[in-house]
């Protein structure tokens, strides 16, 4: 599965659509990059992420949450909440499938650098190497995902995306960071995504040692886009989560808990 990247811009109260798949075939020679229907409200998005362990209704994913296909992938992954350990989390299926739930934020990294979650896997997929196209899938996935601006991109990507706007009237995404539960690669890995290096990856879980169990991540997501982009982070426009398998056609379950933007030293807590 391709990359989804997502540059908000400044956001007007107007419904838009980014046909993203489009615009990535021509610049990154990709077919498939996440498609983000938004509508811009014209209140403020929340700086906070919305709690699956809150939610009012247990069989009800709590908005702003909502799924987001893929343009030219058949099969979708579904997504539901259950009840594990006493808790509300998010289950994800994926059987030679892809897709994401998406989050819409406005997220300032130099109050809140830190994202916590956990998660779980029933298992690998095998073929996860993230240095190959065929191999871009993933048992878990978390994606964060930046305003950055287009003008402080290198000339020739800036050339790219200013045609691309010309052709199809939107804005462009231009840098996310996916966090993934990976095999091929060790924990701590880290490099481009093999469709386009606007998104950058780190294996922060590899292999099959904790499967089925629990896992409590902890990344200073500031320090991580400047190490990976080379330049202060800009503000967090959305996350996204998924599991992903249509490249190598296998199967995995995933379940994920809360995801929170904390304080230099705040602590996760998930509700109860």
């Amino acid at each position: 599965m391709s990359e989804p990247l997502l540059n908000t811009g400044a956001l007007r109260a107007h419904q838009s659509r980014w046909g993203l798949s489009a615009i990535a075939a021509m610049i990154v020679t990709c077919s498939t990059l996440l498609p983000v229907s938004v509508a811009h409200a014209a209140k403020a998005l929340p700086n906070t992420v919305t709690a699956f362990s809150a939610a009012a209704q247990s069989s009800i994913i709590p908005t702003p949450w909502r799924p987001q296909p893929l343009p030219k992938v058949k099969r979708e992954n579904s997504f539901d909440l259950v009840q594990d350990g006493g808790l509300r989390v998010l289950r994800v299926h994926s059987d030679a499938a892809a897709s994401a739930l998406l989050h819409l934020l406005d997220v300032d990294l130099g109050h809140t650098p830190l994202l916590a979650w956990r998660w779980k896997v029933s298992n690998v997929v095998a073929g996860s190497d993230f240095t190959r196209k065929a191999g871009d899938d993933y048992a878990a996935k978390v994606y964060v995902l930046f305003d950055y601006p287009a003008d402080q991109l290198p000339f020739t990507d800036r050339v790219k995306i200013a045609l691309a706007r010309t052709l199809y009237g939107s804005e462009l995404p231009t840098a996310a960071i996916a966090y993934v539960w990976g095999t091929a690669q060790p924990v701590g890995t880290s490099g481009p995504n093999p469709y386009t290096d606007r998104v950058k990856m780190i294996v922060v879980e590899s292999g099959a040692t904790r499967v089925g169990q629990w896992v409590t991540q902890r990344r200073d997501v500031a320090a991580d886009f400047r190490a990976l982009f080379g330049t202060p982070a800009p503000r967090v426009a959305a996350i996204a989560i998924s599991a992903d398998t249509d490249n190598t056609g296998e199967a995995v379950t995933a379940w994920f808990g809360d995801l929170q933007f904390l304080e230099r030293f705040g602590k996760y807590q998930e509700a109860r």
